[in-house]
């Protein structure tokens, strides 16, 4: 958590060197005029992708099926917005990274995989993702081994020494028909 933290100041940080050694290259004035435009462009697309990804989310919907990367992308999309507001060049370049739909396609796998699917994996206990431990119980004394009861690994059967041929005779039968 303190890598998250440290990170999120360190793009401010970056963005105010970023900014200063950009006005000493092409004057403050150009400068602000970059930022603005940046972020009018930023903004454009933004909402531009936004009206095409829920045009997605309601084809989906209209399909019943669940839109669950479009509704990532809108995430996304949000996010974007807001880096594209933020005054500096690295923020607008997360958040152009995150407005383009090729190069946020590798960012909504990598939400799916580190983000999404552990949060649900912890709500859920694995059941939404299938990983769902069904071993038995863990650390019991007969983990790896055979035993009766456990499909597959020597539980009861033919060649097992717990069981035993009974035929009719050897116990009673209450036959009240005849």
């Amino acid at each position: 958590m303190l890598r998250i933290i440290g990170l999120l100041l360190l793009i401010p940080l970056l963005d105010i060197v970023l900014l200063v050694a950009i006005a000493g290259w092409i004057g403050p004035l150009y400068t602000v005029a970059l930022v603005v435009l940046t972020a009018l462009i930023g903004m454009l697309l933004v909402r531009a992708e936004g009206r095409h990804t829920l045009q997605k989310i309601q084809g989906k919907l209209a399909q019943g099926e669940p839109p669950t990367d479009e509704l990532i992308d809108g995430g996304l999309l949000l996010i974007s917005g807001a880096m594209l507001l933020t005054p500096g060049i690295v923020t607008d370049l997360v958040g152009l990274v995150l407005v383009i739909p090729f190069t946020r396609y590798p960012v909504r796998l990598a939400t799916k995989k580190w983000v999404v699917t552990p949060y649900v994996d912890a709500k859920t206990s694995g059941f939404a993702s299938g990983n769902v431990y069904v071993g038995g119980f863990p650390g019991g004394e007969d983990q790896g081994q055979s035993g009766p009861g456990r499909p597959g690994q020597g539980g009861p059967g033919p060649e097992s020494e717990d069981t035993y041929d009974v035929d009719s005779e050897s116990y009673d039968v209450d036959d009240d028909s005849k």
